[in-house]
Protein backbone atom coordinates (compact mmCIF):
# COMPACT_ATOMS: atom_id res chain seq x y z
CA UNK A 1 0.00 0.00 0.00
CA UNK A 2 1.57 3.28 -1.12
CA UNK A 3 0.36 6.62 0.14
CA UNK A 4 2.06 9.64 -1.42
CA UNK A 5 2.87 12.87 0.39
CA UNK A 6 0.63 14.75 -2.05
CA UNK A 7 -2.51 13.03 -0.70
CA UNK A 8 -5.41 13.45 -3.09
CA UNK A 9 -3.29 13.97 -6.25
CA UNK A 10 -4.03 11.72 -9.20
CA UNK A 11 -1.93 8.60 -9.63
CA UNK A 12 -0.28 9.73 -12.90
CA UNK A 13 0.43 13.21 -11.51
CA UNK A 14 1.89 11.72 -8.32
CA UNK A 15 4.16 9.40 -10.29
CA UNK A 16 5.45 12.29 -12.40
CA UNK A 17 5.96 14.46 -9.33
CA UNK A 18 7.86 11.72 -7.50
CA UNK A 19 10.04 10.99 -10.54
CA UNK A 20 10.95 14.67 -10.74
CA UNK A 21 11.80 14.80 -7.03
CA UNK A 22 13.93 11.65 -7.25
CA UNK A 23 16.03 13.09 -10.07
CA UNK A 24 16.50 16.55 -8.53
CA UNK A 25 16.85 15.85 -4.78
CA UNK A 26 18.53 13.33 -2.54
CA UNK A 27 16.18 10.95 -0.77
CA UNK A 28 16.14 10.61 3.01
CA UNK A 29 14.08 7.76 4.44
CA UNK A 30 12.64 8.19 7.93
CA UNK A 31 11.32 5.14 9.76
CA UNK A 32 8.60 5.37 12.39
CA UNK A 33 6.80 8.36 10.86
CA UNK A 34 3.57 7.15 12.45
CA UNK A 35 5.19 7.67 15.85
CA UNK A 36 6.17 10.84 17.73
CA UNK A 37 9.86 11.27 16.83
CA UNK A 38 9.64 9.96 13.29
CA UNK A 39 6.68 12.21 12.52
CA UNK A 40 8.34 15.31 13.97
CA UNK A 41 11.67 14.77 12.18
CA UNK A 42 9.95 14.02 8.88
CA UNK A 43 7.86 17.21 9.23
CA UNK A 44 11.06 19.19 9.77
CA UNK A 45 12.99 17.57 6.91
CA UNK A 46 10.29 18.23 4.27
CA UNK A 47 10.91 21.94 4.79
CA UNK A 48 14.54 21.61 3.68
CA UNK A 49 15.60 22.45 0.13
CA UNK A 50 17.04 19.74 -2.10
CA UNK A 51 15.58 16.90 -0.02
CA UNK A 52 12.92 14.32 -0.80
CA UNK A 53 11.58 12.69 2.35
CA UNK A 54 10.26 9.14 2.20
CA UNK A 55 8.50 7.95 5.35
CA UNK A 56 7.68 4.37 6.31
CA UNK A 57 5.83 2.83 9.23
CA UNK A 58 3.37 0.05 9.94
CA UNK A 59 0.74 2.73 10.62
CA UNK A 60 0.20 6.08 8.84
CA UNK A 61 1.07 9.39 10.54
CA UNK A 62 -1.81 10.55 12.79
CA UNK A 63 -1.87 13.88 10.93
CA UNK A 64 -0.96 14.56 7.32
CA UNK A 65 2.62 15.74 6.73
CA UNK A 66 2.65 17.93 3.64
CA UNK A 67 5.40 16.98 1.20
CA UNK A 68 6.02 13.53 2.69
CA UNK A 69 6.03 10.41 0.49
CA UNK A 70 4.56 7.75 2.78
CA UNK A 71 4.68 4.00 2.25
CA UNK A 72 2.88 1.84 4.78
CA UNK A 73 5.42 -0.89 5.42
CA UNK A 74 7.04 -2.47 8.47
CA UNK A 75 10.84 -2.22 8.82
CA UNK A 76 10.91 -6.02 9.06
CA UNK A 77 9.40 -6.50 5.59
CA UNK A 78 11.58 -8.88 3.49
CA UNK A 79 11.32 -6.54 0.48
CA UNK A 80 12.70 -3.53 2.34
CA UNK A 81 16.09 -3.64 0.59
CA UNK A 82 14.38 -3.63 -2.80
CA UNK A 83 12.28 -0.65 -1.71
CA UNK A 84 15.36 1.32 -0.59
CA UNK A 85 17.12 0.57 -3.86
CA UNK A 86 14.09 1.38 -6.03
CA UNK A 87 13.53 4.69 -4.23
CA UNK A 88 17.26 5.56 -4.49
CA UNK A 89 17.53 6.20 -0.76
CA UNK A 90 20.85 7.80 0.22
CA UNK A 91 20.22 8.42 3.93
CA UNK A 92 18.20 6.43 6.48
CA UNK A 93 17.05 8.05 9.73
CA UNK A 94 15.91 5.18 11.94
CA UNK A 95 13.33 6.29 14.53
CA UNK A 96 10.95 3.31 14.66
CA UNK A 97 11.15 2.31 18.31
CA UNK A 98 8.60 1.29 20.92
CA UNK A 99 9.52 3.11 24.16
CA UNK A 100 8.36 0.34 26.50
CA UNK A 101 9.09 -0.03 30.20
CA UNK A 102 8.49 -3.76 30.34
CA UNK A 103 10.43 -6.16 28.16
CA UNK A 104 8.39 -8.28 25.75
CA UNK A 105 9.03 -10.57 22.82
CA UNK A 106 7.06 -8.29 20.50
CA UNK A 107 9.05 -5.19 21.48
CA UNK A 108 12.35 -7.05 21.18
CA UNK A 109 11.37 -8.19 17.70
CA UNK A 110 10.57 -4.62 16.58
CA UNK A 111 13.24 -2.65 18.43
CA UNK A 112 16.22 -4.98 18.14
CA UNK A 113 15.56 -7.50 15.37
CA UNK A 114 13.76 -4.86 13.29
CA UNK A 115 16.70 -2.49 13.66
CA UNK A 116 19.14 -5.22 12.61
CA UNK A 117 17.07 -6.05 9.53
CA UNK A 118 16.88 -2.38 8.58
CA UNK A 119 20.66 -1.98 8.78
CA UNK A 120 21.09 -5.12 6.68
CA UNK A 121 18.63 -3.88 4.07
CA UNK A 122 20.43 -0.54 3.94
CA UNK A 123 23.74 -2.25 3.12
CA UNK A 124 22.14 -4.42 0.46
CA UNK A 125 20.55 -1.35 -1.15
CA UNK A 126 23.72 0.73 -1.17
CA UNK A 127 22.53 3.34 1.37
CA UNK A 128 25.34 5.76 2.17
CA UNK A 129 24.43 6.94 5.67
CA UNK A 130 22.36 5.76 8.65
CA UNK A 131 21.31 7.93 11.61
CA UNK A 132 19.60 6.50 14.65
CA UNK A 133 18.43 7.57 18.11
CA UNK A 134 19.98 6.10 21.26
CA UNK A 135 20.28 7.28 24.87
CA UNK A 136 22.95 8.09 27.47
CA UNK A 137 21.11 5.61 29.69
CA UNK A 138 23.15 2.89 27.95
CA UNK A 139 26.11 3.91 30.17
CA UNK A 140 24.20 3.15 33.35
CA UNK A 141 24.09 5.15 36.59
CA UNK A 142 26.85 4.18 39.04
CA UNK A 143 28.62 5.75 41.99
CA UNK A 144 31.92 5.08 40.17
CA UNK A 145 30.92 7.06 37.06
CA UNK A 146 33.24 9.96 36.19
CA UNK A 147 31.83 13.49 36.22
CA UNK A 148 31.38 13.35 32.43
CA UNK A 149 31.03 10.12 30.48
CA UNK A 150 32.85 10.05 27.11
CA UNK A 151 31.34 8.26 24.14
CA UNK A 152 33.96 5.51 24.55
CA UNK A 153 32.69 4.64 28.05
CA UNK A 154 31.44 1.01 28.37
CA UNK A 155 27.72 0.40 27.94
CA UNK A 156 26.80 -0.94 31.39
CA UNK A 157 23.20 0.25 31.60
CA UNK A 158 20.50 -1.75 33.36
CA UNK A 159 18.50 -4.32 31.39
CA UNK A 160 15.57 -4.04 33.78
CA UNK A 161 13.68 -1.56 31.57
CA UNK A 162 12.97 -2.30 27.93
CA UNK A 163 13.69 1.20 26.63
CA UNK A 164 17.29 0.96 27.89
CA UNK A 165 17.88 -2.75 27.35
CA UNK A 166 16.86 -2.70 23.69
CA UNK A 167 19.10 0.28 22.97
CA UNK A 168 22.08 -1.43 24.59
CA UNK A 169 21.51 -4.54 22.46
CA UNK A 170 21.13 -2.52 19.28
CA UNK A 171 24.23 -0.47 20.12
CA UNK A 172 26.25 -3.65 20.45
CA UNK A 173 25.03 -4.74 17.02
CA UNK A 174 25.78 -1.32 15.48
CA UNK A 175 29.33 -1.37 16.87
CA UNK A 176 29.97 -4.62 15.00
CA UNK A 177 28.16 -3.33 11.93
CA UNK A 178 30.43 -0.26 11.73
CA UNK A 179 33.54 -2.46 11.88
CA UNK A 180 32.26 -4.78 9.16
CA UNK A 181 30.76 -2.18 6.82
CA UNK A 182 33.07 0.78 7.20
CA UNK A 183 31.89 2.25 3.88
CA UNK A 184 28.49 3.03 5.45
CA UNK A 185 28.57 6.18 7.61
CA UNK A 186 26.64 5.61 10.85
CA UNK A 187 25.67 8.39 13.26
CA UNK A 188 24.52 7.39 16.74
CA UNK A 189 22.98 10.17 18.82
CA UNK A 190 22.81 9.36 22.53
CA UNK A 191 20.27 11.73 24.03
CA UNK A 192 20.16 12.53 27.72
CA UNK A 193 16.87 12.78 29.68
CA UNK A 194 14.35 14.18 27.19
CA UNK A 195 11.79 16.64 28.54
CA UNK A 196 9.41 19.16 27.02
CA UNK A 197 5.76 20.10 26.57
CA UNK A 198 4.59 17.19 24.40
CA UNK A 199 7.07 14.29 24.36
CA UNK A 200 6.22 11.27 26.53
CA UNK A 201 9.48 10.00 27.97
CA UNK A 202 10.59 8.08 31.08
CA UNK A 203 11.52 11.38 32.76
CA UNK A 204 8.25 13.11 31.86
CA UNK A 205 6.28 10.14 33.24
CA UNK A 206 8.33 10.29 36.44
CA UNK A 207 7.81 14.05 36.94
CA UNK A 208 4.14 14.28 35.94
CA UNK A 209 2.49 13.20 39.24
CA UNK A 210 2.14 15.69 42.07
CA UNK A 211 3.89 13.30 44.47
CA UNK A 212 7.30 12.24 43.15
CA UNK A 213 9.16 9.40 44.92
CA UNK A 214 12.87 9.96 45.59
CA UNK A 215 15.53 7.95 47.37
CA UNK A 216 16.20 9.36 50.82
CA UNK A 217 19.62 11.01 51.00
CA UNK A 218 20.23 11.09 47.23
CA UNK A 219 19.99 14.09 44.91
CA UNK A 220 21.91 13.28 41.70
CA UNK A 221 22.70 15.83 39.02
CA UNK A 222 20.59 15.33 35.88
CA UNK A 223 21.47 16.06 32.26
CA UNK A 224 18.45 17.16 30.21
CA UNK A 225 17.61 17.89 26.59
CA UNK A 226 14.56 19.74 25.25
CA UNK A 227 12.37 17.73 22.86
CA UNK A 228 12.76 20.40 20.17
CA UNK A 229 16.54 20.05 20.38
CA UNK A 230 16.17 16.29 19.86
CA UNK A 231 14.38 16.98 16.57
CA UNK A 232 16.93 19.63 15.61
CA UNK A 233 19.88 17.32 16.31
CA UNK A 234 18.40 14.46 14.28
CA UNK A 235 17.61 16.82 11.40
CA UNK A 236 21.14 18.22 11.51
CA UNK A 237 22.54 14.68 11.36
CA UNK A 238 20.44 13.87 8.29
CA UNK A 239 21.68 16.94 6.41
CA UNK A 240 25.37 16.70 7.39
CA UNK A 241 28.02 14.07 6.73
CA UNK A 242 29.43 13.57 10.22
CA UNK A 243 29.55 9.97 11.37
CA UNK A 244 30.26 8.67 14.86
CA UNK A 245 28.74 8.45 18.32
CA UNK A 246 27.70 11.67 20.08
CA UNK A 247 26.29 12.47 23.51
CA UNK A 248 23.54 15.08 23.27
CA UNK A 249 22.49 17.19 26.24
CA UNK A 250 22.04 20.78 27.38
CA UNK A 251 25.16 22.56 28.64
CA UNK A 252 23.75 23.23 32.10
CA UNK A 253 23.02 20.46 34.60
CA UNK A 254 20.28 20.28 37.21
CA UNK A 255 19.92 18.53 40.59
CA UNK A 256 16.99 16.15 40.75
CA UNK A 257 15.43 18.15 43.60
CA UNK A 258 15.38 21.30 41.45
CA UNK A 259 13.80 19.43 38.54
CA UNK A 260 11.02 18.20 40.84
CA UNK A 261 10.57 21.72 42.21
CA UNK A 262 10.33 23.24 38.72
CA UNK A 263 7.82 20.53 37.78
CA UNK A 264 5.75 21.67 40.79
CA UNK A 265 6.04 18.24 42.34
CA UNK A 266 6.45 17.23 45.97
CA UNK A 267 9.21 14.82 46.97
CA UNK A 268 8.24 11.61 48.74
CA UNK A 269 11.45 10.25 50.29
CA UNK A 270 11.79 6.45 50.42
CA UNK A 271 14.58 4.48 52.06
CA UNK A 272 16.52 3.08 49.12
CA UNK A 273 16.67 -0.53 50.44
CA UNK A 274 12.86 -0.53 50.62
CA UNK A 275 12.56 1.03 47.17
CA UNK A 276 14.79 -1.63 45.59
CA UNK A 277 13.00 -4.38 47.49
CA UNK A 278 9.60 -3.22 46.25
CA UNK A 279 10.70 -2.07 42.79
CA UNK A 280 8.67 -4.77 41.04
CA UNK A 281 5.38 -3.73 42.67
CA UNK A 282 6.18 0.02 42.58
CA UNK A 283 7.27 -0.02 38.93
CA UNK A 284 4.60 2.43 37.77
CA UNK A 285 6.00 5.05 40.15
CA UNK A 286 9.54 4.52 38.85
CA UNK A 287 9.55 4.67 35.01
CA UNK A 288 13.29 5.33 35.38
CA UNK A 289 15.77 2.81 36.73
CA UNK A 290 16.21 3.41 40.48
CA UNK A 291 19.94 3.96 40.04
CA UNK A 292 19.11 6.79 37.61
CA UNK A 293 17.66 8.81 40.50
CA UNK A 294 20.44 7.75 42.85
CA UNK A 295 23.70 8.23 40.94
CA UNK A 296 25.07 10.63 38.35
CA UNK A 297 25.10 9.70 34.62
CA UNK A 298 26.12 12.73 32.58
CA UNK A 299 27.50 12.45 29.05
CA UNK A 300 30.45 14.55 27.91
CA UNK A 301 29.17 16.80 25.08
CA UNK A 302 32.50 18.28 23.99
CA UNK A 303 32.55 16.06 20.90
CA UNK A 304 29.04 17.21 19.97
CA UNK A 305 30.23 20.79 19.50
CA UNK A 306 33.72 20.11 18.17
CA UNK A 307 32.95 17.36 15.62
CA UNK A 308 29.19 17.26 15.10
CA UNK A 309 29.08 21.05 14.78
CA UNK A 310 25.86 21.59 16.66
CA UNK A 311 24.67 22.54 20.14
CA UNK A 312 21.28 22.67 21.88
CA UNK A 313 19.33 25.92 21.82
CA UNK A 314 17.50 25.30 25.11
CA UNK A 315 18.98 25.19 28.58
CA UNK A 316 17.94 22.47 31.03
CA UNK A 317 15.92 25.02 33.00
CA UNK A 318 14.08 26.22 29.89
CA UNK A 319 13.23 22.62 29.03
CA UNK A 320 11.83 22.04 32.52
CA UNK A 321 9.81 25.25 32.46
CA UNK A 322 8.28 24.31 29.09
CA UNK A 323 7.34 20.92 30.51
CA UNK A 324 5.71 22.48 33.57
CA UNK A 325 3.83 25.08 31.52
CA UNK A 326 2.31 22.28 29.47
CA UNK A 327 1.27 20.46 32.67
CA UNK A 328 -0.68 23.56 33.75
CA UNK A 329 -2.30 24.11 30.34
CA UNK A 330 -5.48 22.17 29.42
CA UNK A 331 -5.20 19.98 26.32
CA UNK A 332 -5.75 21.82 23.04
CA UNK A 333 -8.99 19.95 22.38
CA UNK A 334 -10.39 21.10 25.69
CA UNK A 335 -9.28 24.68 25.01
CA UNK A 336 -10.96 24.64 21.61
CA UNK A 337 -14.11 23.23 23.12
CA UNK A 338 -14.13 25.86 25.87
CA UNK A 339 -13.91 28.63 23.26
CA UNK A 340 -16.48 27.11 20.90
CA UNK A 341 -19.59 29.33 20.87
CA UNK A 342 -21.76 26.67 19.23
CA UNK A 343 -20.85 24.16 21.94
CA UNK A 344 -21.75 26.60 24.72
CA UNK A 345 -25.04 27.42 22.95
CA UNK A 346 -25.94 23.73 23.02
CA UNK A 347 -25.11 23.53 26.72
CA UNK A 348 -27.20 26.64 27.49
CA UNK A 349 -30.16 25.38 25.45
CA UNK A 350 -30.09 22.02 27.27
CA UNK A 351 -29.91 23.73 30.65
CA UNK A 352 -32.79 26.07 29.81
CA UNK A 353 -34.86 23.16 28.52
CA UNK A 354 -34.14 21.11 31.63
Amino acid sequence: MVILGAWGVGQNESAQWMKWRMTTARTILVTGVGQYWGGRVAAQLVQEQGVRVLGIDATPPPTKIEGLDFIQVDIRNPLLAELLQTEQVEVVCHLAFHESRRRSEADFDLNVMGGMKLFGAAVAAGVQRIIWQSSTSVYGAYASNPAFLPETWPRKGSHQYGHTSYRIELEEFVAGFVRQFSHVAVTTLRFSNVIGPTAETPLSHYLTPKLVPVLLGFNPVLQLIHEDDVVAALTHACLQDTAGVFNVGAADLMPLAKAIHLAQGQEVPILHPLAYWGAASLGRYFPLDLDAIRYRWVGDTAKLTAEFGWQPQYTAEQAMRDFTAAKRTPPATQQARALDEAYLRQVLDKRKAG
